[in-house]
């Protein structure tokens, strides 16, 4: 009979097949990963590292993940083992907590593997829990029980509780421990007083029979097999978001790579297969960078957002989207980046933001499709146009903007200018160095070996970053202003031609639709009595025929990849629209904009 609550009534059960079941949230290894990483770096653990390997033990292949944060009782190790329970949504440590919802280690582990053996001291205690589907298929459990075990971690002797000899025997009859002594050892291998040591063997194969992960071809990462690398070209090709000539980013196929960018600005030093990984502060590696400011009209903050040219690959773009430091989406493409035919815009542009007002996915590897989500899409799209209009072609023009096109020798000139920014091994913090105090950065550095010797110590405070505060837009929306007079002549020109009263909310529109086809196509040519002489000039002098044509063309097939775009965003703010019967398929806007009114003002 099930057991009964203190309110008499019984209390559900978890099947033990939930186990794999929701581990498939996951669709990428990596994502599970980092879901353990994430657990070593929130408050409340903190770790400073964590080690990340693959070993042999009793002739099983097993991951493991150690740290040295603060550990665990045997309470909270119980807690982590089961589904839901967290401590990091409330109070002051959840303003930066990664993870509310107390799922990603069941998740992320049983993704792994199959099964999972939990190493954990916190000063006083340590303490050894299993989650394992393996052992729940051999004792034909009906509900999912995780055996817990602790000691006292001064004396190494068992600590009696009503069930802590039954998961011993537990324990060293159903896993790759068998006494102990092989306990105690694992113990001793947490390089601190405090800290966490996970096992994770059965680790998941392909249907090859082979490990899903690539341990083999690359000694120092963990990689995917190359089939499955073709297999995700393969898909992002035929969505649209890879071009046949395109390489995929590596972050993709190389755990080392995304682990690289996996936090907008890392607290905890990741070291892989016995080497670290040199963490990029991803808003310090960019040439051109400006800064833009977005103001969601659902939340009291404003945003800062980042954007500048990627000098290694100009073929990798998009928006970095990070969460609460974390990154959620990577090279979301936005703007006049969806354009998949014709001359490209936006290649190159490299956006980042803190999305903090934002819901992630449970395996944080998207944001929920709310409509806040949508608006700051389209807000971000309207942002990099912007951008890449108004500071990319101006310096194009000024022919200060070729290194994206040449080879590295002018890669390495433009980086000259730039500090490099290192992370002490001791304090964490971020110092900046100039580039040419170092030929080859050092993998192991601290602050004693700063050059600046205000900043030589450990107990300097970090260096202000200038652009941390800035809640302005760094630079002068010049085509925006130019806009202003056709906007208002297409306005006026829509209403003498209307022969029906326009409903309120569909004269609104006519602006929200401008600035949509200005931030996709950017500005046409003003009329010319518009215009001084000496912006005449400027134009005849750097704009071309051939140029303007290309550019004409370029409009038109920018209108035709937003339009679906547009009535999203209309449907998002105005919901009041019927929008079921309007034909999309032009790229005329005040079409679309006529339907809109058409079809709604027989209605009133």
């Amino acid at each position: 009979m099930a057991r009964l609550s203190e309110h008499g009534i019984r209390l559900s059960s978890m099947s033990p097949s939930f186990l794999n079941s929701n581990s498939t949230s996951h669709t990428w290894p990596f994502s599970a990963v980092a879901e353990l990483i994430d657990n070593a770096s929130d408050p409340g653990v903190t770790a400073k590292q964590i080690w990340i390997d693959v070993t042999g033990e009793s002739t099983h292949l097993c991951l493991t993940f150690t740290d040295n944060g603060s550990g665990m009782t045997p309470n909270k190790l119980h807690k982590m083992l089961s589904f839901g329970f967290t401590e990091k949504g409330s109070g002051k440590a959840s303003q930066q907590a990664i993870g509310v919802y107390g799922n990603g280690f069941k998740s992320g582990s049983m993704r792994l593997g199959r099964d999972a053996l939990i190493f954990t001291k916190n000063g006083g205690c340590q303490t050894v829990g299993m989650l394992s589907q393996t052992y729940l298929e051999n004792i034909k459990a009906q509900a999912v029980i995780v055996p817990i075990v602790p000691f006292n971690q001064q004396t190494k002797s068992l600590v009696v509780t009503e069930d802590s000899e039954a998961s011993l025997a537990a324990i060293l009859q159903n896993s790759i421990i068998s006494s102990q002594e092989q306990m105690h050892a694992h113990f001793d291998s947490i390089p601190s007083k405090k800290g966490t040591k996970i096992l994770i063997w059965n680790i998941r194969r392909a249907k090859d029979g082979n490990p899903e992960i690539d341990f083999e071809t690359d000694e120092n990462d963990f990689r995917l097999p190359e089939i499955q690398i073709e297999e995700l070209k393969k898909g992002l090709r035929s969505s649209g978001s890879l071009r046949a000539e395109q390489n995929i980013p590596d972050m993709h196929y190389s755990l080392r790579a995304y682990l690289t960018i996996l936090y907008l600005k890392p607290r905890t030093q990741i070291i892989l297969r016995g080497k670290k990984i040199l963490a990029k502060l991803v808003s310090k590696r960019l040439m051109n960078i400006e800064y833009d400011v977005y103001k969601p009209h659902f939340s009291k903050e404003k945003v800062k957002v980042m954007f500048g040219l990627n000098p290694k690959n100009k073929d990798h773009y998009g928006i970095m989207m990070y969460h609460k430091n974390r990154l959620i989406k990577a090279y979301e493409k936005v703007g006049c980046q969806l354009k998949t035919s014709g001359q490209r815009s936006g290649v190159g542009v490299i956006g980042v933001i803190e999305c903090n007002f934002l819901k992630p996915a449970h395996n944080k590897q998207d944001f929920e499709y709310t409509k806040e989500y949508r608006l700051t899409l389209g807000a971000l799209g309207l942002k990099l146009n912007d951008y890449w209009k108004e500071v990319a072609e101006k310096k194009a023009r000024e022919r200060e903007f070729q290194a994206v096109d040449k080879d590295e020798d002018n890669e390495e000139h433009s980086d000259d200018k730039a500090p490099v920014w290192l992370q002490c091994e001791d304090c964490l913090k971020w110092r900046s160095v100039p580039t040419s105090h170092y030929k080859v950065v050092p993998e192991s550095w601290n602050c004693s070996q700063n050059p600046n010797p205000r900043y030589r110590s450990c107990s300097s405070p970090e260096e202000a970053d200038d652009c941390e505060e800035q809640l302005t837009p760094s630079y002068q929306k010049n085509l925006k202003k130019q806009d202003l007079p056709k906007s208002r002549k297409r306005e006026k020109s829509l209403e003498s031609s209307s022969s029906f009263s326009i409903p309120a909310q569909a004269q609104g529109l006519q602006g929200l639709m401008d600035q949509g086809e200005r931030a996709v196509c950017g500005s046409e040519e003003q009329p010319e009595q518009n215009r001084s002489g000496t912006e005449k000039a400027e134009t005849l002098s750097s704009i071309s025929d051939s140029k303007s044509y290309e550019d004409n063309r370029s409009a038109q097939e920018n209108l035709q990849d937003i339009r679906n775009n547009v009535v999203a965003l209309l449907t998002a703010l105005l919901p009041q629209l019927d929008l079921a019967g309007i034909s999309l398929e032009t790229t005329d806007v005040d079409n679309i904009l006529q339907q809109i009114i058409e079809v709604n003002s027989l209605k009133i």
